[in-house]
């Protein structure tokens, strides 16, 4: 058998055995899925009116609805992998990678068995959040079939770039807590970009570190593709992001993975 077969066969075992777990005990991934959905029930219907004042959409609750949407699609990765960490860290600290080690598989499988799972399962609670969005009133009129494959393009190479964070997030804790108090940045994160409130109606020394993290240029991008709005230069900003992340993510895993097997 060839290393390549072997990797693949490894790989889509971990990948099962990661989304087996995932439907097994749905707890986890329930509970950060609700957190996008709530935060969207209540910034659309407690806070809609108010906040649109703000964006200058003139038209009230209807207004705000398409504003806050793509930003919580994102927010809805972050909450997701924040389980990928705890799963990570579960399987180093539980004995399951000692056992793993004394078996012929091809390593990285462990881990890409992991991420594959996770951006599977970040896409999955995606697409939940905006049938909820789509319930409550969301339209994308603008969009093109194109517009919508850039879309998903995007929010797969986002969760895959956040993916490998969480996995190294994951390693380096020592057990489930940590691993889940290590991610919460990437939940986090949201609230300090353009998901909510415009960047323009930030204090001044605040707008460029809001403007130019990672969130943010996605957020915008998935918004022109949505919605019809200029895009301008926070395509190539998310694509840098998500590339820059994924192959640091990458990096720092399976060195620490390798380290650890040692």
């Amino acid at each position: 058998m060839s290393s390549l077969t072997l990797a693949l066969r490894d790989s889509s075992t971990m990948l099962r055995r990661n989304l087996l777990h995932a439907r097994r005990y749905p707890s986890l991934t329930l509970n950060l899925l609700l957190t996008p959905i709530m935060l969207l029930l209540l910034f659309v219907y407690i806070f809609g009116n108010t906040m649109s004042a703000g964006i200058g959409g003139g038209a009230g609750r209807s207004a705000y609805i398409a504003y806050v949407v793509p930003g919580l699609l994102l927010m809805t990765i972050g909450s997701t992998v924040i389980g990928t960490a705890v799963s990570v860290s579960n399987d180093m600290t539980e004995g399951i990678i000692a056992r793993f080690r004394t078996m012929a598989i091809h390593r990285p499988s462990v881990l890409v068995g992991h991420v594959v799972g996770s951006v599977l399962q970040s896409i999955t609670s995606v697409v939940l959040v905006g049938a909820v969005a789509v319930a409550i009133g969301f339209r994308s009129t603008h969009a093109t079939a194109l517009d919508w494959l850039a879309a998903f393009g995007l929010l797969v190479l986002f969760a895959t770039a956040l993916t490998w964070i969480a996995v190294g997030m994951g390693l380096i804790s020592p057990n489930a807590e940590a691993a889940s108090n290590n991610a919460m940045p990437l939940i986090l994160l949201p609230l300090l970009s353009s998901a909510f409130t415009p960047i323009h109606s930030m204090p001044g020394w605040f707008q460029p570190i809001a403007e130019y993290q990672p969130f943010t240029p996605a957020i915008e991008t998935l918004r022109g593709l949505l919605l019809g709005s200029e895009i301008g230069h926070n395509g190539w900003l998310a694509i840098a992001w998500c590339l820059g992340l994924a192959v640091l993510g990458y990096f720092w895993s399976t060195s620490k993975f390798n380290r650890d097997l040692k």
